[in-house]
This record gives structure tokens, C-alpha cells and sequence, in this order.
């Protein structure tokens, strides 16, 4: 069967990686792709959200399966534009329609979910300009401090954290006069929550689930968890005080009434729910939903999963997953993000990357393509995030260990990574 996956970043050449081992498949396309996804599919120029190109593209290629990567073009109703034209609506879709793409999509809408469901989160309120009134009244209720949401998606960059509650008006006002866009039209004001945050995540077929392996990923720039927030500088898998006592609290307090809670909607969510986690206590709450799997965490979940992704994934579209397990390597991953300098700022692109042939020829590490491109033959950086070094071992350490000694194999111009990754765990 033939296969198109949808993105460019790393989350996409690890989901290419996972398929293309697969005995079921006889094509694998990725759109638009990169560096690396090409020397396992073929690349396609086609933007993510142009569903008129992606649909004529699937139709020409016999395309059986779409696999969505990223959350725009869920949240845009990719899904509801196949099932919606005669000719597309045989062709399956990972990823949940425009009104499960919502968990994502509207904080307000994800939090009302969770509400209505009994999911442990953080108190809230959804405030628009003509309700701001009502938000002095909840930030007095806080203690600092005070946590700002955008609503809509914003790029990894609608949240605002401030000590200084006056301050906190202000920016408010600044988010619903537009600073994000449409996307802080409503902003949702959370009370702050304290404790270790970890990334959760399952396939769904709508009915039943499978419990994929949990990571930690760290988002700022800096070591020690310093300076300004990133798209992710990498990630680990699994997380130490995950246990099963933790995670029988996460099953039973927030994927089972989430799942629960989509049927009793009538969403029809066929495809993968990132839960975004922080432990308080011992006790497991919900900080966002995602409604794909996360990156840079399917970096280091991916090579734990034994299975035939494509057969697992022909299981959710059928809604059998009831009859599988999923068998998950006891070895854990370290994925170290290589990134451009001046990230998350202003970076430069177009630079050459050297050494990734010598660090290819490593059996205990893989290299996966972020933001990357071809240009005369050679691996130009197109992106903050350039490359993900992800490696298999025994223990979190060994791991650490042999995806740095990868990383330095390869170089261009101002790269910089953390090189403090998973020490908190250790």
C-alpha cells in the first residue's frame, strides 16, 4: 500500500523511519519533507495546509493512507475535506476531524472538555475583550504566577508566564489586542502549577486504546532549564518517576474519561492524543492536549515501539485495536537537538552540514532530519531545529552518552545543543 505523511520536521522522518520498515508498504511519499526523509521516501512540494494539492496528489498516486504529522492542518479540517469529496473519502486519515482537532486547537474548548469530564487541570477562565472585567477578579483568587494562554494554536509561543500581576493585566490586554493574532482573540488565564512535567501519549481508534511509551521533553534554550522557551531541545524516554502506580493514575484520572468523553461527544478520533502532564505531588493534571504526536518527543518514543507501525496504524482506521498490544523495547532513548544559532530568535539558514555520513555509520544511534534541505547535492540547515540525535541503550545514561558522542561527529556554523539533557533524572 502506498502512504503519505504529512510535515517536514523531525517528528515526520521518524514517523517515515518507523513505516518504511514496514512489510505492508510498497511507497512511502512525505510532503514536503526534507533532508532526510528522502533517502526513505519520496519528497513531495506540496504545503501542509494546501489540501486541494494534497488530495489531488493522493488520487494520482493511489495513495492509501494519509498520516497527518503537524496540528495546523488538523486543526484546519484536513480530515473533513477527504470525508467530505466522494473520491477521497476511502482514502484513511490519522487524525482526528476539525471538532477533535479542538483539544488542540481552543485552550477554552480542551479546558470545558475536561470540565465537563472530570480530568484533573488547573483552574481557569476564559476571558475575550468584552469579559476582561471578570479577569481582576480571578487573578486576585492566584497566587504568583499568573499563566497566560493564547487560545488558539500560536505557534508554540501563545503562553505567558508572569510573577508580577500587574503585569499580568497588561499582557492580557496586549494578547487580546492582537499580539498573537487570531489565535489570543481568547485567551485563557490558569492558575499555575508546580512539579516535574512529562508528555503522555496514545493511539486511539475512537473505542479503545494503547498506551504508547511516556518522555520528557525540555523546552528552554538554555542548560538548567534557563532563557527563553523553544519548539523542544530535545527529549527521553522513559521518564524515571513514571512508574506504575503514576501511570495506573494517569490511565484511570485522564485517558480513560478522555476517551470516554470523545464517545459521549460523538468525535470520531482516530489517530494519536499527546498528553501534556505535570506530576504534583504524585498526582497526575493535564496542562494541554495535543492531537498528534509531539516533536521532539516521537524522536525518542518511536525507537522504542517494536511493532509494524503501518499495520498498527491500518488497526486504528478499522477500529481494531482492541485485538493488538503494543510491544514497547525496556531500553530508553536520548534525542539531543542540534539547532541553529540565535534559536529561538533570529537564526541564519542555508548552512552546511558536515559529518553526517560518519555519524551515519553508528549502529547505536539515529539521526533524524528537523529542519533541513538539499541545494547542489549537499545538506543545507533550514530551520532553529536542524537535526535530532536520538540513541538506544541499556540505561538513560549509556543513552545520553552515545547521542552526544553522535552529535559530535556533526557540525555547522553557530550549531548549538544542551548538553544537560536527562540529568534531572538521573
Amino acid at each position: 500500500m502506498n502512504v503519505l505523511i504529512l510535515g517536514s520536521g523531525g517528528r515526520e522522518h521518524a514517523l517515515a523511519w518507523k513505516i518504511s520498515q514496514s512489510k505492508l508498504l510498497d511507497k512511502l511519499f512525505v510532503a514536503p519533507g526534507n533532508a532526510g526523509t528522502r533517502l526513505l521516501a519520496r519528497n513531495v512540494d506540496i504545503r501542509v495546509n494546501d489540501f486541494a494539492a494534497i488530495g489531488n496528489f493522493c488520487l494520482e498516486n493511489k495513495i492509501f493512507m494519509l498520516v497527518v504529522g503537524p496540528e495546523e492542518p488538523l486543526v484546519k479540517g484536513i480530515k473533513d475535506y477527504f470525508s467530505a469529496d466522494r473520491l477521497l473519502s476511502g482514502i484513511s486519515v490519522i487524525g482526528p476531524d476539525r471538532v477533535g482537532a479542538l483539544l488542540e486547537g481552543s485552550k477554552a474548548f480542551a479546558k470545558q472538555f475536561m470540565k465537563k469530564y472530570g480530568i484533573p487541570t488547573a483552574r481557569y477562565l476564559p476571558v475575550t475583550k468584552s469579559t476582561i472585567s471578570e479577569a481582576r477578579g480571578f487573578l486576585e483568587t492566584l497566587s504568583p504566577p499568573y499563566v497566560l494562554k493564547a487560545d488558539g494554536l500560536a505557534a508554540g509561543k501563545g503562553v505567558v508566564i508572569l510573577d508580577d500581576r500587574d503585569e499580568a493585566e497588561k499582557e492580557l490586554k496586549s494578547m487580546l489586542d492582537g499580539k498573537f493574532g487570531d489565535a489570543s482573540t481568547k485567551v485563557v488565564i490558569e492558575e499555575f502549577l508546580s512539579g516535574i512535567e512529562l508528555s503522555v501519549f496514545v493511539m486511539t481508534d475512537g473505542k479503545n486504546y494503547l498506551l504508547m511509551p511516556e518522555a520528557k521533553d525540555y523546552k528552554r534554550i538554555g542548560e538548567n532549564d534557563t532563557g527563553p522557551n523553544t519548539g523542544g531541545m530535545g527529549s527521553v524516554s522513559p521518564v524515571a518517576f513514571a512508574g506504575k502506580k503514576f501511570m495506573n493514575k494517569v490511565e484511570t484520572s485522564i485517558i480513560q474519561p478522555t476517551i470516554e468523553g470523545l464517545q459521549s461527544e460523538n468525535i470520531d478520533y482516530r489517530g494519536f492524543i499527546f498528553f501534556g502532564l505535570i506530576n504534583v505531588n504524585g498526582n497526575p493534571f493535564v496542562i494541554e492536549y495535543n492531537a498528534r504526536l509531539g516533536d521532539p518527543e516521537t524522536e525518542a518514543i518511536i525507537p522504542r515501539i517494536k511493532n509494524d507501525l503501518l499495520e498498527m496504524l491500518i488497526a486504528i482506521e478499522k477500529q481494531e485495536l482492541k485485538n493488538h498490544t503494543i510491544d514497547i523495547d525496556p531500553r530508553a532513548v536520548a534525542s539531543v537537538m542540534m539547532v541553529s544559532g540565535g534559536y529561538p530568535g533570529n537564526y541564519r539558514t542555508g548552512l552546511e552540514i558536515s559529518g553526517l555520513d560518519k555519524a551515519a555509520e553508528r549502529r547505536d544511534a539515529i539521526i533524524f532530519h528537523a529542519g533541513t534541505k538539499i541545494k547542489e547535492g549537499k545538506v543545507l540547515t533550514n530551520g532553529g531545529r536542524v537535526l535530532a540525535v536520538s540513541a538506544l541503550a541499556d540505561t538513560l545514561e549509556a543513552a545520553l552518552e552515545q547521542s552526544y558522542e553522535t552529535a559530535g561527529l556533526v557540525s555547522f556554523d553557530e550549531m548549538y545543543y544542551r548538553r544537560d539533557l536527562g540529568r534531572d533524572l538521573l
